[in-house]
């Protein structure tokens, strides 16, 4: 007698028909790795989707020289040990002109070390679709995203604009200047992505894992220190505080969570107990009414 589909049997198959159907329909993919759990996990799929060959796109990582040494290690690593093609790409202009996370808001900062950093690579490389790792659950503007999401001139996202996707029928035909974002994990949620990196037996950033980490409370957050670039408030010390992450970002903006979650075990049951967003600790979705929808017409991921 066959074994039924369990939900991440049923997940699993439509995130890897979703990557073909982009292989089949775009000339020249990209998919863009954070490092993070939700690439980690479809980063995997792509590896099933295209095995024995590896996946038929690169890796591009947008890097805005803030990220934890540890995502840094992580993301050569996993490159390194697929054989996976990897193209990072830094905003010189924006280094050029110290945008940075301390001395600038998170809109500015993000805006220029991610947004326009991403449509640069975009541009150098003249990629016509890009694979993403965003979820609907995420956060109330990316549950306005379709599977195949459109892009006009300016990679400009207009949720007004975009297709109709019934019968799970994916339009992937663009205009003049137009681009397509495709996000395969548009229907999982956070529980079922680390459902399925214990179920996969998955390698992840060590930071999603609590231990002791210098760190400082700020307006009832907690900031890891990465490095030694100035971010420290008079009368500020950090001292050992036992953290994990439940997402990643820039560390100067970017909180953790005090936790004792230390194995994949227990962030497992964490996160099935947690009733708040994971994106709680991006101070980018909070810096102003509406901030990530605004980035997102603007052309952020």
């Amino acid at each position: 007698m066959t074994k039924p589909l369990s939900h991440l049997d049923l997940l699993e198959a439509e995130s890897i028909a979703i990557l073909r159907e982009s292989a089949a329909q775009f000339k020249k993919l990209v998919f863009l790795y954070s490092a993070g759990k939700d690439s980690t996990a479809l980063l995997h799929l792509a590896r099933k989707a295209f095995w024995p060959q590896k996946p038929p796109f690169p890796l591009l990582h947008v890097d805005t020289t803030w990220e934890f040494k540890e995502v840094i290690e992580f993301r050569d690593r996993t490159a390194e040990r697929f054989g996976l093609d990897l193209l990072v790409h830094i905003n010189e202009d924006g280094v050029a002109r110290n945008i940075n996370p301390v001395d600038y808001s998170p809109s500015v900062y993000t805006d220029v070390m991610k947004t326009v950093a991403l449509r640069q690579a975009l541009d150098k490389y003249g990629f016509d679709a890009a694979i993403g790792g965003a979820r609907r659950d995420e956060e109330a503007s990316r549950a306005k995203e379709r599977v195949f999401s459109l892009r006009s001139a300016g990679y400009r996202w207009d949720p007004r604009k975009q297709r109709p996707e019934m019968w799970n029928i994916l339009n992937g035909r663009l205009g003049q200047g137009e681009t397509m974002r495709i996000f395969p994990l548009s229907n999982w949620t956070e529980k079922d992505v680390w459902r399925y990196v214990a179920r996969e037996k998955l390698d992840v950033v060590p930071l999603y894992f609590a231990k002791e980490r210098p760190a400082i409370e700020r307006d009832g957050q907690v900031f890891v220190i990465g490095d030694d670039r100035p971010f420290l408030k008079p009368g500020e010390t950090p001292r050992p505080i036992k953290v994990r992450f439940r997402t990643l970002g820039c560390w100067p903006v970017t909180a953790a969570d005090k936790s004792d979650a230390s194995d994949i075990d227990a962030v497992l049951s964490e996160t099935l107990a947690a009733r708040n967003s994971e994106r709680q600790g991006r101070l980018i979705d909070h810096d102003t009414v509406g901030a990530m929808e605004r980035k997102k017409e603007e052309g952020y991921f």
